[in-house]
């Protein structure tokens, strides 16, 4: 597949058209942002390290019956995916209080949530990603009834499969954000989940294996994505 024009460049990933108008060349760089951008740094072998775990990760939820726009991998940080009509809306679930969570409600972070806890943001970089309900979603027409419903059901299908991959490997998972798009009238899972994208725990230790080593200036970020992405077998 021909990689062609730049069609977005967004904080971590860049998206390419191709010869097939129903199809995208997915880069994952070594970009890594925090803060909407005020906090910018290039980790080494990131974009190679997200390629592959989402590959492996959305793998996983196909062999589950979840629709994903994940195809093939086209080198180490490339990926052929689906073009999706994108829904402006994130998908958001909690299993653990980490995070905005923690600070808007005045939760300790850790605290076990049972049952987890489901949260509309829109997607809009400017606004800081506000949280929505699915009366904004309606009355703006950001997404239908059915849409809205099928894609809380998929969201937490996705939790039922991902949480037990992750504890299999000794990991928690905390939470994490998904966006979802039409394909040829089909609700589908786009984006990326990596460890940017979610909260990982290790489940003995409770340290963390994700992106808050670079929000919270933790260090060891590529290390302990390596690391999670050893006990999953992603093969790197």
């Amino acid at each position: 597949m021909e990689k062609r024009q730049e069609l977005y460049r967004g904080k971590a990933k860049t998206v390419y058209t191709t010869e097939d108008t129903d199809r995208l060349v997915l880069e994952f760089r070594n970009d890594t942002s925090a803060f909407d951008g005020e906090k910018i740094e290039q980790l080494d072998r990131k974009g190679m390290i997200n390629n592959k775990f989402n590959h492996f990760i959305m793998s996983k939820l196909e062999q589950a019956g979840i629709p994903t726009q994940v195809e093939q991998l086209l080198s180490d940080t490339e990926s052929l995916v689906k073009k999706l009509d994108m829904f402006p809306i994130e998908c958001v679930v909690r299993n653990v209080a980490a995070g905005s969570l923690c600070r808007r409600l005045g939760v300790e972070e850790g605290t076990d949530l049972t049952p987890p806890t489901f949260e509309f943001f829109l997607k809009n970089d400017a606004l800081h990603d506000p949280m929505i309900n699915e009366y904004h979603i309606r009355s703006f027409g950001w997404a239908t009834e059915a849409q809205i419903e099928q894609m809380k059901a998929l969201t937490f299908k996705v939790n039922d499969v991902l949480k037990q991959l992750f504890d299999d490997a000794g990991l928690i998972l905390v939470d994490y954000k998904l966006e979802f798009g039409l394909f040829n009238g089909e609700i589908t899972l786009g984006d990326e989940i990596t460890p940017d994208g979610c909260r990982l725990w290790d489940k003995a230790t409770r340290d963390k294996l994700d992106k808050d080593r670079f929000r919270q200036g933790l260090g060891g970020v590529i290390e302990a994505y390596e690391e999670v992405s050893k006990r999953l077998g992603v093969s790197l």
